[in-house]
């Protein structure tokens, strides 16, 4: 018999198996064979093909659809039949490169011009293939075997001899008379694909270079199950809607120019948003005891080398040589957190010590990568470093954990958690430090009750740590917020705190940020809530629409009340129709709209309106006031007032 241990749901499971077993045989035993289950596994962290024959005290974990590394194989099996349909319809075509992407897979091609018209048949061949339910094998190659593998086709060729020159093995997978170059893993029976897409083409640089040939890339996406890919096109409807590379500039909350590409603008609406969120910010981290400072954004190069930014993070930075000495803009925040705790002694009766910053960094990210706010060169970000006692950690991780619930539950948002261990490569600090730094993240996650998943080998060159992926209402997932615990920085700047003793020790570190970039949450907002935002945060909370001239006056009463107040608050006394005037605060969004014609000013109340044409009638002036002010002061995310109707604008 064959003794291997299971990782399951954050524990260790023991199973018995027959000699020679697979790891597709364990997780028959275990009766985790669904289309959305045991995509591949890590065997002693290896990932590894379910082919895979086990060993004895083998230790193993199943990564299923629900992963981000199980999607990743799914996407790149996938990609590999899309190429295999492809070269079954389309024999002349050159197969290049095709991975997996953050929403399925493209696959490019060389010697291939297809339109939307060709997506219904190659559709169709793909899913003869994945009905055939092949099982792709892995096979090792030589490097004349595989370039033999790929006659007449110099872009296959530039890989392999690029492999070969590294050193690296070069292995390929087949299924049927299709062969592709690919470390894997990959599915074990193509069957698991229960539905594929065709989503769009496009033209692409072999390897991203203008200068070189420009390709055919054809996205696709697939899932285990056919109801996914229905929600998934929901989705991708629903998501159009709400997209804040479009919402943003319309609303007047950003823009972007080609004068400043990846760093953006915000504009006069969009400061209102980020001035409420900050305020909020502060004040939640005023009542946890944080302290907040402000440190320089471009600093020496020598501060960054002791640091490890300019071994680990050089490619990243942009850099500026002034009276002879080289300089760095701030990627991140850490090292002038170090610089701040430098500049005075320390004791342990400070412990925990909470330094916040919303730090401006800027980092290179290649112009193809940029993305709206979601993916910026230049961004704001609510960095904290923790100062403590190593055994303070437990107390201090559950206490962070809490305030970052605290903060999105206010928004409304759900969220999952995933711990990132030691990278393979390029990092500091001794593997005890690591060792012990990880296990005290674990704990701290264990002790919240909620589920998390471990990526494995994801975490930064400094320390592990513990990430935040945000839902929004359409079920996708955004990297906000980050908890790193960093033993090695504490290190490398030689911090010191007086023990209780009088001897001297040095702390350890929490990295943190947990909105992450304000740039990327403030789009993430804009999106979750359609532009639609809560009254407590929205930069057009009231809209006021004088039926006629003669109502102008009381509409300019009303507007001074709200403003006072503290409320944003917009008169709109143009010479339009007074639908027209509403349907226009509708697009733009307002919570409010407040009607005043002769019997509002005879009668000294308002007629209210939503946004969303729900109709309230008329109200007295003060019960309207008292209503807002208590939505604005608890956050409510939607209005309290009950709906008695809904109306049609013409």
């Amino acid at each position: 018999m064959l003794t291997v241990h299971v990782a399951r749901d954050n524990k260790e499971e023991i199973l018995k198996l027959s000699l020679g077993a697979t790891a597709l045989d364990a997780a028959k035993k275990l009766s985790i064979t669904s289309p959305s289950e045991s995509l591949f596994c890590l065997i002693n962290k290896k990932a590894s093909d379910l082919a895979t024959s086990l060993q004895e005290n083998d230790h193993i974990e199943f990564i299923s659809f629900s992963d981000p590394r199980g999607k990743e194989v799914f996407w790149h099996t996938s990609a590999h039949v899309l190429a295999q349909a492809v070269l079954r319809l389309f024999p002349n075509a050159k197969p290049t490169i095709g991975p997996a992407i953050d929403e399925g897979f493209y696959y490019d091609f060389a010697d291939l011009t297809i339109s939307d018209e060709d997506f219904s048949k190659i559709e169709e061949e793909a899913l003869r293939i994945i009905e055939s339910n092949l099982q792709p094998k892995k096979h090792s190659l030589s490097k004349e075997e595989a370039l033999f593998k790929f006659p007449n086709n110099p872009y296959k060729a530039e890989l392999i001899e690029g492999i070969a020159s590294l050193g690296e093995a070069l292995t390929g997978y087949s299924q049927g008379e299709f062969f592709d170059l690919c470390r894997g893993p990959h599915l074990a029976f193509l069957g698991k694909i229960k539905a594929f897409k065709i989503l769009k083409t496009s033209g692409a640089y072999w390897r991203g270079d203008a200068k070189k040939e420009m390709l055919t890339r054809i996205y696709g996406i697939s899932f285990p199950t056919k109801q996914e890919l229905k929600d998934y096109l929901h989705m991708v409807e629903e998501a159009k809607k709400r997209d804040h590379k479009i919402l943003g500039p319309r609303l007047n909350l950003f823009m972007l120019r080609e004068e400043a590409p990846g760093i953006p603008f915000i504009l006069p609406k969009g400061m209102i948003v980020w001035n409420r969120l900050l305020d909020f910010w502060r004040e939640k981290h005023r009542q946890y005891n944080y302290t907040e400072i402000k440190t320089p954004s471009m600093m020496t190069k020598s501060l960054w080398e002791v640091s490890g930014h300019w071994q680990n993070y050089r490619a990243n930075m942009f850099t500026s040589v002034i009276e002879e000495r080289e300089f760095a803009i701030k990627p991140m925040n850490c090292p002038g957190g170090m610089l701040y705790y430098k500049s005075t002694g320390h004791s342990y009766r400070e412990f925990p010590l909470r330094v916040g910053e919303i730090g401006h960094v800027h980092r290179y990210e290649a112009s193809g990568a940029l993305s709206g706010l979601f993916r910026v060169r230049s961004f704001h970000q609510d960095d904290a470093h923790i100062f403590m006692q190593r055994e303070q950690i437990q107390d201090v991780m559950k206490e962070t954990l809490a305030l970052a619930d605290e903060l999105y539950s206010v928004f409304g948002l759900s969220y999952t958690l995933v711990l990132s261990t030691k990278p393979e490569a390029n990092t500091i600090g001794s593997d005890e430090d690591w060792e012990i730094a990880t296990k005290a993240l674990k704990q701290a996650l264990e002790t919240t009750g909620r589920k998390f998943t471990i990526a494995e080998g994801d975490g930064a060159f400094y320390g592990p740590k513990i990430d935040f992926r945000i839902h929004d209402a359409l079920g996708r997932a955004w990297q906000c917020g980050t908890i790193q615990l960093d033993m090695a920085l504490p290190e490398r700047f030689q911090l010191e705190y007086t023990a209780q003793d009088g001897s001297k020790k040095r702390p350890v570190m929490i990295h943190r940020a947990l909105l992450g970039s304000i740039e990327r949450f403030f789009g993430s907002l804009i999106e979750y809530f359609a532009g639609k935002f809560p009254l407590w945060i929205s930069p057009s909370q009231i809209a006021i629409v004088p039926v006629a001239d003669r109502h102008v006056p009381y509409a300019n009463t009303i507007r001074d009340k709200f403003f006072n107040m503290g409320f944003e608050v917009l008169v709109d006394d143009s010479n339009e129709s007074v639908s027209k005037k509403i349907r226009e605060a509708q697009i733009n969004l307002y919570n409010y709209i407040l009607t005043v014609g002769d019997k509002e000013v005879e009668a000294k109340n308002i007629s209210v309106r939503t946004r969303d044409n729900v109709v309230h009638g008329e109200m007295d002036v003060e019960v309207f006031a008292a209503t807002i002010l208590k939505e604005r002061e608890e956050k409510m995310l939607a209005s309290p007032l009950t709906a008695p109707k809904t109306a049609d604008v013409h």
